[in-house]
């Protein structure tokens, strides 16, 4: 007999239960209604759902609450919770919560008691994975693709050594406020104006309160607008400010920084890495790249790539991926660097699953994996899109919704959609004949017109925030330095111009 007809003949009192661990979990709860500073000390993540008996779970959510509510919670001030559970009244009813604390075993290990829960919890997690990869690949069906199977196994296994439940059970409405409250925590300590990961641009920051976890934003623009230029800014910016914080004793958890995973379709790692480096040394990328250096330069280079040696930055630049492998490599990076932000460099440059011949269904089956990203590993993705060429059409260059290239379902799927904006880039195209020393009067005026109009948009940049589902619409004006591709905050003085010369 083979060893596969071996199991299928097995008698079902050989299969071997679920792990688990009943009476570890009675001793757990027994010791936290005696003890509940236990729950406040506890290190690991435990969660109503890693209890094997169901009714176990129930208790242990309610201790939850009754603690957060500052009550003292004991086998009384738990029972009118109770009087009616059915799970419970199996057990002997409320006197069962009294058992519980009968001999106080748990007292004297709750943190091991703590920990083989979860473990068991996750085991049997990965028991589910298991059965449900063997079931899919005993399928062998023309309609089954096997990468794809892969690729939803490597996520399920992400999700139980996150601790998830890979069934993504409802989580109630106490542990979504619970975290909710975390987040206005952290924007109330941070200043009362951010309560998600840094852009490094204040004014930024202020108008959509940092980079929320589970967000899908687009920033969308005309080529030459700067958009690889913004996100390099805001991941540089994002990276360095969790190195700073760790260096200053901040818990990841409690920094307004990421790790930052850039996966760029466009641009080499090293094109990247130049870009930045430019921006940190005050060195213009041309005369890095030409090497039309200085020995003071190449010493001030040098320092600047010291600095970022420690940058929790990490950068694929793999060409042509499709979103199935982008995602699969980001949890591979979330899991070993913690990832806190994903910022791929363009959306047009992914690929589909191949599936579909219509390039807008593709599209639309990359920004729902995007989402799906974002949802998926509890961070915000940016994703730079292109414009179609009606913006050009226009006499107001300025980029709308309808804009966005090639699929609606682009708009539909992100939480915020940014659009960058330089006027001086179509001013300076505008440029009229120089004038000579015997030209027509009208030609001289008509250059100094436009020199003077050159003056007042160079350098500005406008970051138009078109949809965000957390708050209003509006723009927020910035400084570009196209030397070093650097976008910064206005000075005061600069910000008071450039609102006075667009309200003429």
């Amino acid at each position: 007999m083979s060893a596969s007809e071996a199991i299928l003949t097995r008698e079902p009192s050989e299969i071997r239960a679920l792990p688990s661990n009943v009476e570890a979990e009675a001793a757990f709860l027994g010791a936290v209604l005696i003890d509940n500073r236990i729950l406040e000390e506890l290190q690991t993540p435990l969660k109503p759902e890693h209890f094997f008996a169901a009714v176990h779970g129930r208790v242990f959510e309610r201790i939850q609450t009754l603690i957060d509510r500052k009550a003292v919670v004991t086998p009384v001030t738990l029972k009118p919770y109770f009087e009616t559970d059915e799970g419970l009244k199996e057990l002997g009813g409320t006197a069962y919560l009294a058992r519980l604390t009968a001999d106080g075993q748990g007292l004297l290990n709750p943190r091991e008691l703590a920990e083989q829960i979860y473990d068991l919890a996750l085991l049997r997690e990965l028991i589910t994975v298991g059965r449900n990869l063997v079931e899919g690949a005993l399928d062998t069906s023309d309609a089954v693709a096997p990468l794809e199977q892969v690729e939803k196994a490597e996520a399920a296994l992400y999700a139980v050594a996150e601790g998830a439940q890979t069934g993504s059970e409802a989580q109630s409405f106490g542990q979504a406020t619970r975290t909710s409250l975390e987040m206005i925590e952290k924007a109330l300590l941070s200043g009362g104006h951010i309560s998600g990961k840094t852009t490094g641009l204040t004014s930024v920051n202020e108008k959509i309160g940092g980079l929320h976890d589970s967000d899908l934003i687009i920033l969308a623009g005309r080529p030459g607008m700067g958009k690889t230029s913004l996100v390099t800014n805001i991941a540089f910016n994002s990276a360095d400010r969790l190195r700073r914080d760790m260096a200053d004793g901040i818990a990841v958890k409690d920094s307004v920084g990421a790790a930052v995973a850039f996966f760029s379709l466009e641009m080499s790692a090293d094109q990247l890495a130049t870009r930045i480096l430019a921006e940190q040394s005050g060195i213009s990328s041309e005369a890095l790249r030409m090497g039309r250096i200085s020995r003071e330069d190449f010493q001030q280079l040098s320092f600047a790539s010291q600095r970022l040696a420690e940058l929790p930055l990490y950068i694929d630049d793999t060409p042509a991926l499709t979103i199935g492998s982008l995602r699969a490599r980001a949890r591979r990076l979330k899991r070993r660097h913690d990832i806190g932000l994903i910022i791929v460099d363009y959306l047009q440059l992914l690929q589909g699953s191949g599936r579909s011949d219509n390039r807008v269904n593709e599209i639309s089956e990359i920004s729902r994996g995007l989402k799906t990203l974002a949802k998926e590993l509890s961070v915000p993705v940016i994703a730079l899109s292109q414009l179609s060429r009606a913006v050009e059409q226009r006499d107001d260059k300025r980029p709308m919704l309808s804009d966005l290239r090639e699929s609606g379902s682009i708009e539909q799927d992100a939480d915020m959609v940014w659009f960058v904006f330089r006027e001086d880039y179509y001013v300076a195209a505008k440029e009229p004949k120089q004038p000579q020393g015997n030209d027509d009067p009208k030609v001289q005026e008509a250059h100094a017109a436009w020199q003077a109009e050159m003056e007042r948009v160079y350098g500005l940049a406008e970051l138009i925030v078109a949809k965000q589902r957390h708050g209003s619409t509006g723009k927020v004006r910035l400084r570009f330095e196209a030397r070093i591709t650097r976008f910064s905050d206005l000075a005061p003085d600069d910000l008071r111009a450039a609102y006075s010369s667009n309200d003429e």
